[in-house]
């Protein structure tokens, strides 16, 4: 990294708003499934900061392209994530846990989109090493992970919303540490049109349907994987290691990530990614009980995240222009909100219906679907007229 790069105040943040997914990827359902609810109820629950994702990252990412301020919606996104969640300690029936769900995503779906905007800002010409500040946000997913599965070995989940709560502390008080920096436009780039003109280019909207079809595919397992394991008798601490294991696996994959994308097409790296989450699921969902498998299985988390998520930042922000690069990273959110709630949905109403091993293997097809779409119509930024 070169000596004006603020590397550890950028990867910091990422450590922080990451740490705040693994609290709640894990243990939401845990959580929910403490105080009561059905798995139906769960799968609403957990759906509805997803299904805030559809909306609120557009609606953001068009606010932080049109007035260049997205330092400011990074912090004020972040402090009102905080004051909202903080609402779940007045009462936690259902209609109040909806409302709190919806008002705190709402706020914390703005936050990354216009990080990464920043971060690639700052990366400028180094853009291939935006993996070795993402890995950080892996690293603190590990711990929150690690961390509070050893809590809850210990101590009642009611105390849940207070390890949120700190998380949410810690992304806020970050917010205030983060330099601004603006995307660069090079000469002619006007030329490429608006963001409505630059969506219907070759392979872009084949690239958000897969992005929606991939995360669809992940429902069942950020729903449901921590119950589904813990009825296959392991232990939290336990599950707690093998959701950091996955993580490890990704935080692997981002430090090879620039060579990656310099020897394969985003095409390809998209493609492998999708198919070995095809094979993940059904692992999942049918030889779970198996130690070995769900080792391999996890590991299998650097393909269905790391190198997904790393070659569609590569890809969008390749695809638009620098005043267009928020609304492209809030849509590649939104989508991928529209996936996961769908997939958390379906999950809820399947899980006691038609069980894992069968929930998992639509999962899996979901993924296939969006490897075909991929074949067919995807075409590399740097391909595209």
């Amino acid at each position: 990294m070169t000596a004006a790069l603020p590397y550890w105040r950028l990867s910091g943040f990422y450590f922080n708003y990451f740490a705040l997914l693994g609290a709640t990827a894990p243990f939401l359902a845990l959580y929910f499934h403490h105080l009561g609810f059905s798995a139906a109820r769960i799968g609403e629950l957990v759906a509805i900061p997803m299904l805030m994702r559809c909306v609120a990252p557009n609606l953001w990412g068009w606010l932080g392209d049109v007035s260049g301020r997205r330092l400011l919606i990074v912090r004020l996104g972040a402090f009102c994530t905080l004051l909202s969640f903080l609402a779940i300690f007045h009462r936690q029936d259902y209609a109040w846990l909806a409302l709190v769900m919806a008002l705190h995503a709402f706020f914390w779906h703005a936050v990354l989109p216009q990080f990464e905007v920043i971060t690639l800002a700052h990366l400028g010409e180094q853009a291939a090493r935006y993996s070795q500040l993402r890995l950080w946000g892996s690293i603190g997913f590990i711990a929150a992970v690690v961390g509070l599965g050893a809590l809850f070995e210990r101590v009642s989940l009611d105390a849940y919303p207070w390890a949120v709560s700190l998380i949410m502390l810690g992304i806020a008080l970050g917010s205030l540490w983060i330099p601004n920096a603006q995307p660069h436009s090079p000469p002619g780039e006007a030329a490429r049109g608006g963001f409505l003109q630059q969506l219907r280019r070759p392979g872009v909207p084949a690239f958000y349907g897969a992005v929606a079809l991939m995360l669809f595919s992940h429902g069942p397992y950020y729903t449901f994987i921590t119950l589904h394991l813990e009825s296959l008798g392991y232990a939290r601490g336990q599950i707690g290691a093998l959701w950091a294991l996955g993580v490890v696996a990704e935080i692997l994959v981002f430090l090879v990530m620039a060579r990656l994308l310099a020897r394969f097409s985003v095409r390809q790296v998209l493609l492998a990614s999708l198919l070995l989450a095809a094979l993940r699921w059904l692992l999942l969902g049918g030889l779970a009980g198996y130690w070995p498998v769900l080792l391999l299985a996890q590991v299998m988390h650097a393909a269905t995240f790391g190198s997904f998520h790393a070659a569609a930042i590569h890809f969008v922000r390749h695809s638009f222009a620098a005043r267009q690069q928020g609304q492209g990273q809030a849509l590649y959110a939104a989508l991928s909100g529209v996936g996961g709630a769908l997939g958390a949905l379906y999950a809820g109403y399947s899980w006691n219906g038609l069980g894992p091993a069968w929930t998992f293997a639509l999962a899996s097809l979901a993924a296939l679907l969006a490897a075909v779409l991929v074949i067919r119509r995807l075409r590399d930024p740097a391909c595209a007229p």
